[in-house]
């Protein structure tokens, strides 16, 4: 069964490959004003065993996504460069379907996962707290203001780089929004969007287990994750495998 499900992800990948040559990197200079996006790396989605949509045990992909997004965010902060991070946080009574309830507000769920708690204590970071999968919807305000296109127009970003969880949920709203909004020339100067592979993850659902539980959708990893790009990249997005720094000035 194994083989056969890892025989068909390698099928889908062959079939939808995100890049037709080699695949892009980015390199962060100070010739581009670049913004760091973090979708929701908080505990109720990343550390075991902290609430209904949480890993129920160690998962590498989720691991390796918060230790790319904790490497990108010390460097933004130690160049002062902006970062935005969203924070999911929901209120009691107000579900989201089709999802369990989750991230309540006040719960150690709704709190960014532990290696990234500094965040926010650091002047060049903006949170916001959304309660929608969507964060570009979740970032308007009562007055009709949006905290991320103030964000993106007072810093004058030009490119931002997204990391976070789920890839084919959150970051893939945020991520199509954004660049709709984009195209329609509401967030100048914002030219690209960039979504780092490694630095994304979703959750592991296998068929299997899901048959078992009413209502639940099947929702292979690796094979969502791959299509979370995959459709990010038709979006206009550029999908990178390595971020790394270029020739930086004293900040």
């Amino acid at each position: 069964m194994v083989q056969a499900e890892q025989s068909l992800v390698d099928l889908v990948k062959q079939e939808t490959p995100i890049h037709q040559s080699e695949p892009e990197s980015l390199v962060l200079s100070d010739d581009i004003k670049t913004g760091l996006v973090l979708v929701d790396i908080v505990n109720g989605f990343c550390t075991v065993g902290s609430g209904n949509l949480a890993p129920v045990v160690p998962d590498r992909q989720i691991s390796n996504m918060v230790e790319e997004s904790v490497k990108l965010a010390r460097t933004f902060c130690e160049k002062k460069w902006p970062i935005f991070a969203f924070i999911d946080t929901h209120h009691p009574g107000k579900p989201e379907d089709p999802y369990p309830p989750h991230c309540l507000i006040g719960t150690d769920e709704s709190k960014l996962v532990p290696s990234l708690q500094w965040l926010e204590d650091e002047p060049n970071v903006t949170i916001r707290r959304k309660e929608c999968i969507d964060g570009f919807l979740g970032s308007f305000k009562d007055d009709g203001s949006n905290v991320f296109v103030d964000w993106v127009k007072t810093n004058k970003i030009e490119a931002i780089l997204v990391v976070g969880i789920c890839t084919d949920i959150c970051v893939l709203d945020f991520v199509s929004s954004t660049l709709s909004a984009r195209n329609l020339g509401l967030l100048a100067p914002l030219k690209d969007v960039v979504v780092y592979a490694n630095g994304c993850a979703t959750f592991d659902l296998p068929n299997q287990i899901a048959s078992g539980i009413k209502g639940a959708v099947a929702h292979p990893q690796e094979l969502m994750h791959h299509i979370g790009l995959h459709m990010a990249k038709g979006r206009g997005a550029h999908v990178v495998y390595e971020v790394s720094l270029g020739s930086i000035k004293a900040p």
